[in-house]
């Protein structure tokens, strides 16, 4: 069953992360980022990676996904009053297909998708040393201190970017 889940939520983040791609409005393209992150979230919880799973949610879809809609909204990039969210036999059969696709890409290339090995073991171990939230923070704010503020620049120059672009088109 946590196989089949598993599939299930690959499909959805990966029809997801295509409909942001393919989408036209950029309010059609958010909601299929929140569709893709929330699926990334069930993966994470299917892994038993539960902390994980609430950040997901609370900071990619809850706290970001919110700022971009504000972006968006003051850009003034709204809905145009088409459909966009286009839903039908085509896009349930690609999702299928892409979990099938996953499926057997994931038995032919190394056995099972959620498979343990070494590096469960490494983190098993981390998180009865010092918790699950010690075990993410130690190495985040030790080995990956500089890509973690340097992915803290680069969202502020992009909310920058979006108000002096703003800016422009109210005076």
């Amino acid at each position: 069953m946590i196989d089949i889940l598993f599939y299930v939520f690959a499909a959805v983040a990966i029809g997801g992360s295509v409909g942001v791609v393919a989408s036209k409005s950029p309010v059609a393209s958010l909601l299929f980022m929140v569709v893709t992150l929330a699926s990334l979230a069930g993966v994470f919880v299917l892994l038993e990676a539960h902390f994980l799973a609430a950040v997901q949610v609370i900071v990619y879809a809850g706290a970001i996904m919110v700022l971009f809609l504000f972006v968006i909204m003051l850009l003034n990039l709204g809905h145009d009053y088409q459909k966009d969210l286009r839903w039908g036999l085509a896009s349930l059969l690609s999702f299928a297909v892409v979990g099938l696709l996953a499926g057997l890409l994931s038995t032919r290339l190394g056995g099972s998708a959620l498979g343990g090995g070494a590096g469960a073991e490494v983190i098993d171990a981390a998180i009865r040393e010092q918790g699950a939230v010690g075990a993410i923070a130690q190495p985040l704010f030790t080995t990956y201190v500089v890509p973690f503020e340097i992915t803290g620049i680069l969202l502020l120059v992009a909310i920058v970017g979006a108000l002096v672009l703003a800016k422009r088109h109210v005076e």
